[in-house]
């Protein structure tokens, strides 16, 4: 038989390896990259949010992620950017009169909801981790939750928390409402609330829409009135807390109790 060529030989010996390496990969495609318009902004704001956490978000872009329920077609950004225009900050445009939002271009009913949402989120998680301890172990929770809900109050509101023999939070009840520098307290109605839940030590709470937590002389005087009344039925005033905006004001320690 006539010899096979070495080029036809060699062929002979690479066919099989030829034969049962694998077929090469497809070469992968890169990641899609976000839509183009606001489908893509958004994705971007969410990513970022996920990576850097939300310190890294400005207060426009909170305002533009919460709309996004809120209006799930539309692009946020200039909804969000006239709030800040209107109110200034994050926290005043969900604290804000419905009236007020009403007036900005885009704001409806769902949008307004939002904003509801994202407020009482807030409260809640705050009223809920000040329960979790004895309400003066956790003195820095407190004033985080009585500053989310009076700074930004229009009007004067007045709050007592109720407080058991532990001091844990019994409740925390708004008592009345009054005008911009007043809300009248009737020191008989308190002490009869805190019998109801079986109180034993108070903490009286209002705000001043001014921001100054300064004491008015109104408020010196009706401090003593409700401290004279609970004492004469054992129940302790622990402290009155004017909230301002960015600061409050602590009877006891002003001395003023």
């Amino acid at each position: 038989m006539e010899e096979a060529s070495p080029v036809f030989s060699t062929l002979l010996d690479l066919a099989p390896d030829q034969a049962s390496a694998p077929a090469p990969s497809p070469p992968r495609s890169a990641e899609p990259a976000p839509p183009p318009g606001p489908e893509g902004h958004r994705k971007r704001l969410r990513e970022k949010l996920l990576r850097a956490g939300p310190d890294a978000l400005a207060d426009y872009e909170l305002l533009e992620m919460l709309l996004f329920l809120a209006l799930p077609r539309v692009d946020t950004k200039p909804h969000a950017k006239r709030l800040m225009a209107r109110f200034g900050s994050f926290a005043r445009a969900c604290n804000a009169p419905e009236h007020e939002l009403r007036g900005v271009e885009g704001i409806g009913e769902a949008a307004i909801a939002a904003l509801r949402l994202a407020r009482a989120a807030a409260l809640r998680l705050l009223v809920q981790e000040a329960r979790e301890q004895p309400v003066l172990n956790n003195w820095e929770r407190l004033i985080a939750y009585l500053t989310a809900a009076l700074a930004h109050e229009p009007v004067e509101q007045f709050r007592i928390i109720f407080l058991d023999s532990r001091n844990r939070l019994l409740a925390d009840e708004p008592q009345a409402r009054g005008t911009v520098n007043h809300t009248p307290v009737y020191p008989r109605e308190v002490v009869k609330r805190a019998l109801e839940l079986g109180a034993t030590a108070l903490i009286l709470v209002h705000n001043h829409p001014s921001g100054d937590p300064t004491p008015s002389r109104a408020d010196i005087q009706m401090t003593a009135e409700v401290r004279q009344a609970a004492a004469t039925l054992g129940i302790l005033l622990h402290d009155h807390l004017i909230i301002g905006n960015g600061r409050h004001l602590s009877f006891r320690r002003e001395n003023l109790l």
